[in-house]
């Protein structure tokens, strides 16, 4: 028999007085920023250029564990899906740069009532990841400070230390150069994490999206501008694509903390168990069909407050996207969320 799963449902969030409206104003500063990068219309505020738009299936596991089945993951079934990959600078730049890459999932064909005003009866459900399974931020103000600054090249460093001081600023630079310069070299075999929790019906959770598949020996990051979409396209052209998502519980404060998400939950405390199986079919992406789905998920929003009270997100950095997101949706007037489960 299977040692039961390390869980508890006695996770908090401390959220701050004064959190609603700080919040709210850095909204709206990176909504300046996304404003002031526009060329005709206006792009993301980050994560504006997308390596790969494609169609996909999420499987849900059977017989999964009962801390697990909540949410989406309460029954096994298959939904269709919209995949969005990217990178996460907000403006357009070749994919040989330093950047946070990421995965966004639009799982359709999802009854219940969802968070965002104006969208409950949506049958959609959201999951965002990035390649690093914690942040290099301590907190929102960290966060906001850090792509304030880089609004301006030359003056980034000396606004930075102003904002955090030298020591601060020295030790994030560190760890911001070390995950942003890791090379990649296929969106396909790349680990993606949460890296913030999210609920899970009582209990509390992060995520990972695991791939099956793995590099050729010796393989090395392409050097064309869009190197990422085209090894992608590759692979998707000659056959089908898998990752596992996967799940982590939370244990307690100390070693899987809900409002520090610079914090890794390690996997000896909060093990990862399969909730679902994410499959890219075999595609051409360079066909008419396969253009016009990308371009349609490129006008849709990805949110990860777009979701299930079930799985509502958890944590300052979590609560900030919760604005943001909404701005940024707003500012590009995003497509109305897709109805019902089919995507061809």
């Amino acid at each position: 028999m299977n040692a039961p799963l390390p869980a508890s449902t006695n996770w908090n969030e401390r959220i701050a007085p004064d959190e609603e409206a700080r919040f709210e104003r850095y909204a709206e500063m990176l909504r300046s920023l996304q404003r002031a990068r526009a060329k005709g219309k206006a792009a993301r505020a980050l994560h504006a250029k997308a390596n790969v738009g494609c169609y996909g299936v999420l499987t849900i596991a059977a017989d999964l564990p009962e801390p697990l089945r909540h949410g989406l993951f309460a029954a096994p079934r298959s939904h269709e899906c919209f995949i969005r990959f990217s990178n996460g600078a907000g403006a357009h730049q070749s994919d040989t740069k330093p950047d946070v890459r990421g995965v966004a999932i639009k799982v359709l064909g999802v009854p219940g009532k969802k968070l965002i005003p104006g969208l409950e009866d949506a049958t959609t459900q959201d999951f965002l990841l990035i390649r690093t399974s914690a942040m290099a931020f301590r907190s929102v103000d960290e966060f906001v400070a850090v792509v304030w600054a880089s609004r301006s090249p030359a003056l980034a460093l000396p606004r930075l230390i102003g904002a955090l001081g030298f020591s601060r600023t020295l030790g994030l630079l560190r760890v911001l150069a070390g995950s942003l310069s890791a090379p990649i070299a296929s969106l396909a075999t790349t680990r993606y994490f949460s890296s913030a929790p999210l609920r899970l019906g009582p209990y509390a959770m992060r995520l990972s999206l695991d791939p099956r598949q793995e590099n050729s020996p010796g393989a090395k990051p392409g050097t064309s501008p869009d190197h990422l979409a085209q090894e992608l396209g590759g692979r998707l052209a000659a056959g089908a694509l898998c990752w596992e998502l996967r799940a982590q519980l939370y244990v307690d404060e100390q070693r899987t903390p809900i409002e520090e998400p610079s914090v890794d939950w390690q996997e000896s405390d909060a093990p990862y168990t399969t909730v679902a199986t994410l499959t890219l079919p075999q595609q051409d992406l360079a066909s008419a069909e396969a253009r016009a789905l990308a371009a349609r998920i490129e006008e849709l929003s990805f949110d990860p407050w777009h979701a299930l009270e079930a799985h509502r997100p958890l944590g300052a950095i979590m609560r900030a996207r919760n604005h943001a997101y909404r701005f940024s949706t707003q500012e590009r007037s995003a497509a109305a969320e897709p109805e019902g489960a089919a995507v061809r």
